[in-house]
């Protein structure tokens, strides 16, 4: 499979924080979600994509191109949106449109016209009158505008209600049937991701610590609820981490781990559980398959 993009061994320093040897890809026709908790990296990693911060170590290649000695051309080809609109909150969508649109070859007036009217955007709005769900409808419009290939979206579904969140999910889905489009989205809201991802990369602290499928992540662990009296000392040096809940131990474990013996009961974990039990455990260097 080819890749949209492909990033190896990204470094950047800055005084109270380090992006050590970042490496990753995003399949073509793929949606991969960008994970970490707040101030891991997510956000630095998506501006040094876009050429938008000096870093001091790697290479950064979109469609097979160095994204360095093709920055004008390969933007062309690329939609960002750095978290929540907020730039000219007191201009309408259609004069802001205006002023966008001169930065693309390729803008079709009438693909954005099309897809206002689908998507129930009015244009006479100002940018402050949206709700967060339009905003993002608005960013995806003007990116299928200039017929961009690549999206690169921070936070694109946080501060949405549920059923907005569903919609924009769905939205995605839909974006990349064909397979000439490819999406990355950092997002801490996992439950997104266990809708429509089907590659995770998580970052910690500055480092990848996974980077491959959802399936193959979800796949290599278990969570196991526990009744105290099927608790042993065998059972326990197999955590990763765990906790008490309504009078159960749960705990996360690699699928090789798995114990099966009476009171043990074997669930599939969610994105959130590995994120939430690996970092709580000892290290998360353990999340690595």
């Amino acid at each position: 499979m080819d890749n949209a993009l492909e990033i190896d061994h990204l470094t950047k320093h800055y005084p109270k924080f380090d992006l050590t040897d970042v490496s990753f890809a995003v399949p073509q026709g793929s949606i991969t979600g960008f994970i970490g908790r707040n101030g891991a990296g997510k956000t630095t990693t998506l501006k040094s994509i876009m050429n938008l911060l000096h870093y001091e170590q790697g290479e950064i290649k979109i469609f097979n191109e160095r994204m360095k000695d093709n920055e004008l051309k390969l933007k062309q080809e690329i939609a960002f949106s750095l978290s929540e609109l907020n730039y000219y909150p007191n201009v309408t969508i259609k004069k802001l449109t205006k002023v966008t649109s001169k930065f693309y070859e390729n803008f079709s007036y009438e693909t954005f016209n099309k897809l206002c009217s689908r998507w129930n955007l009015d244009q006479n709005k100002k940018l402050e009158q949206l709700s967060s769900g339009m905003k993002v409808k608005y960013s995806l419009a003007v990116a299928l505008s200039h017929n961009a290939k690549l999206l690169i979206l921070d936070e694109p579904t946080s501060g949405l209600d549920p059923v907005s969140r569903a919609e924009i999910t769905d939205l995605f889905i839909d974006l990349v049937k064909d397979g000439t489009r490819s999406i990355l989205f950092s997002t801490h809201i996992t439950s997104d991701l266990d809708k429509c991802a089907d590659h995770i990369v998580y970052i910690n602290d500055g480092k990848i610590i996974f980077t491959g499928t959802k399936d193959n992540l979800i796949n290599g662990y278990a969570l196991l609820r526990i009744d105290p009296e099927a608790m042993d000392e065998q059972l326990k040096v197999t955590f990763i981490s765990s906790k008490e809940q309504f009078g159960q131990i749960i705990a996360l474990v690699k699928k090789e781990h798995v114990i099966n013996k009476p009171g043990v009961k074997v669930l599939t974990p969610s994105i959130e559980d590995i994120m939430q039990y690996s970092e709580e455990g000892e290290g998360y260097e353990k999340i690595t398959l």
